[in-house]
């Protein structure tokens, strides 16, 4: 039974297989075609999943797409009449869904009457819900997504058990969390499509000073579901779609702030103006607001269902700072984000909701880690590093590690590139830049030598798991760093560099089962020096993660990185 995943006319388009319940393989366009965030028809990433899985497309039984024209229908019906420009524009998206079939085919360079699949229209926030909870490692758990737009509607919550998963109720549109939080990034001067993050890390300066306005700007009370006021925005007269250019696939979403958030804020920042303490404060404000809403949702959610696991997914699945507190301020006791929250990790949820809620098969398969894109073998990287012409010497893995391990402890900055490539927007040791933890200016020296980044905003330190107690306030894991925790008083002098000015760390706990030549990384690393962790950051440079050796190695020699860990070799610059 082989199912295909396409998220496909949408920002981080995205493919991913799963041939008999396990998943094989799973990619984002953009680490193929080099353009961050890429809309469009992923067909790169859908000929890397069928020549990871060994099928052809006629092989394919089954393909899952996660939209529905028909969800909402009333609803899209009434906006259509309201905002006509919105509605053609979200039917000439339906026609492009209605050519999929085509596109697929020409990816594939077959004749479309050789694609005999059963195609599958699976609702946006459905198939956000198939993608945490199915591949999660609970039996049962409450669910919860939240983003910013799909199919209508914004948040959806259920209960899954098992093999089904059970919807309780939704957000519509124009109400959403998604499109505030975006809508106050966009005040604050950052445009560029997926800034949101951004913005999370700029709160830790402010001090939440406006919630009274805030309080308005998102309204809840009591658990019941929120509602946004409409006077602070446009997206419910302009239409929030998508757009994306058709030269290169950049996507992008047009204004949604109205001039009435000016008039309660004040002037909203110009993109690369300075940044003020009003702005801090903005930020602080608008991260607690949203923290407020959405515990109160999880804890309505919780007296739902009375369940001790929460699985979480789309856009504000991806707020580790919110993530970090649940175990805090909610019954909850665990919880699960599989790495792609956002919409990539549509392919997957459309093809598991398929296999299980559609076709009915059981579960057997738990995503506990991120490694389902492409990988390379010795003699792929050797070939490219002798036509290079780089110096290089080939390590046993104990060899490599330590050595390595010893680079960093010298305060290098350290390329390492290993094994199947991470799924989902973190580097997660596979497709890392790793530095010392320890030296406070490694920050300064990452964003002036090769990552060039606002200056507020933090890295992430990688943790050995069995170490994060020792080091972190709290051990629950955080695989596909998902979560931020308080870092222990007396460790934050240990790992400076990867504290964020607020006291806490993003962090990602490294397992021996499920990354064992990173964890030995890590270990060496401790072994050298004491500290159990790194500091990790993504492989590339103001570009998409590197995704093939020729990219590392094209990003290793234009930046001032020292070393590069590539496969079993180890390249290091001359002075």
């Amino acid at each position: 039974m082989i199912i295909l995943g396409i998220n496909a006319y949408h920002g981080n388009a995205s493919g991913a297989i799963v041939c008999d319940g396990q998943l094989v393989a799973a990619a984002e366009e953009e680490r193929f075609n080099r353009v961050k965030y890429a809309a469009g028809f992923p067909a790169n990433a859908v000929r890397y999943c069928l020549r990871e899985a060994g099928v052809t497309i006629s092989e394919v039984d089954h393909i899952a797409i996660p939209r529905n024209p028909w969800a909402r229908l009333g609803t899209k019906a009434l906006y259509a009449i309201r905002l006509p420009r919105f509605a053609f524009g979200r039917s000439r998206a339906m026609a492009r869904f209605a050519w999929i079939l085509d596109e697929l085919a020409e990816a594939c360079d077959v004749d479309p009457s050789r694609i005999r699949s059963n195609v599958h229209r699976v609702e946006h926030h459905r198939a956000h819900l198939a993608s945490t909870f199915f591949v999660s490692p609970f039996e049962q758990a409450a669910v919860l997504s939240a983003d910013g737009l799909g199919d209508f509607a914004s948040t959806m919550w259920a209960t899954g058990r098992e093999n089904r998963l059970a919807v309780h109720g939704s957000v519509a549109f124009p109400h959403s969390l998604g499109l505030y939080y975006t809508a106050l990034t966009q005040f604050l001067g950052f445009w560029k499509y997926g800034d949101e993050y951004k913005v999370m890390g700029l709160a830790a300066y402010g001090e939440p000073a406006h919630l009274n306005e805030f309080r308005r700007i998102v309204r809840s009370a009591n658990g019941t579901p929120f509602s946004l006021g409409l006077d602070y925005f446009i997206h419910h007269r302009n239409g929030p779609e998508m757009t994306w250019r058709e030269s290169d696939r950049t996507p992008a979403l047009g204004r949604l702030f109205s001039s009435y958030i000016e008039e309660r804020l004040g002037a909203a920042r110009q993109a690369g103006a300075p940044i003020e303490q009003r702005h801090q404060d903005i930020a602080a404000t608008l991260q607690a607001r949203l923290e407020e809403v959405l515990f109160d949702l999880l804890n309505a959610l919780h007296s739902r269902t009375g369940q001790k696991a929460l699985c979480l997914a789309g856009g504000v699945a991806f707020n580790c700072v919110a993530n970090g507190k649940i175990l805090d301020v909610t019954p909850f006791e665990r919880v699960y984000v599989q790495p792609a929250a956002g919409d990539a990790g549509l392919a997957v949820g459309a093809a598991f909701y398929v296999y299980h809620q559609v076709l009915g098969f059981p579960r057997s398969f738990v995503m506990d880690h991120a490694y389902w894109g492409p990988g390379f073998s010795r003699a792929a990287i050797k070939q490219v590093l002798e036509q290079r012409g780089l110096r290089y010497r080939e390590l046993p893995e104990e060899q490599l590690c330590r050595e390595t391990a010893q680079h960093i402890a010298d305060g290098k900055v350290v390329g390492w590139f290993q094994g199947r490539m991470e799924w989902g927007p973190r580097a997660l040791g596979n497709r890392s830049i790793v530095v010392d933890p320890r030296r406070p200016e490694m920050k300064d020296t990452l964003n002036s030598r090769i990552k060039h980044r606002e200056p507020f905003r933090p890295f992430a330190p990688s943790i050995l798991e069995e170490a994060t107690a020792e080091y972190f306030e709290k051990s629950h894991p955080s695989p596909f760093m998902i979560m931020a925790y308080p870092v222990r008083p007396d460790k934050r002098s240990a790992i400076p560099a990867p504290t964020h000015v607020d006291g806490t760390g993003r962090l990602q706990t490294v397992s021996p089962q499920t990354n064992p030549r990173y964890w030995r990384l890590i270990k060496e690393f401790e072994n050298v020096t004491g500290v159990s962790a790194v500091l990790n950051t993504s492989f590339n440079e103001n570009e998409p993660i590197v995704c093939a050796p020729n990219e590392a190695i094209d990003c290793f020699l234009r930046t001032k990185m020292d070393v590069l860990a590539i496969g079993d070799y180890l390249v290091v610059k001359e002075s």
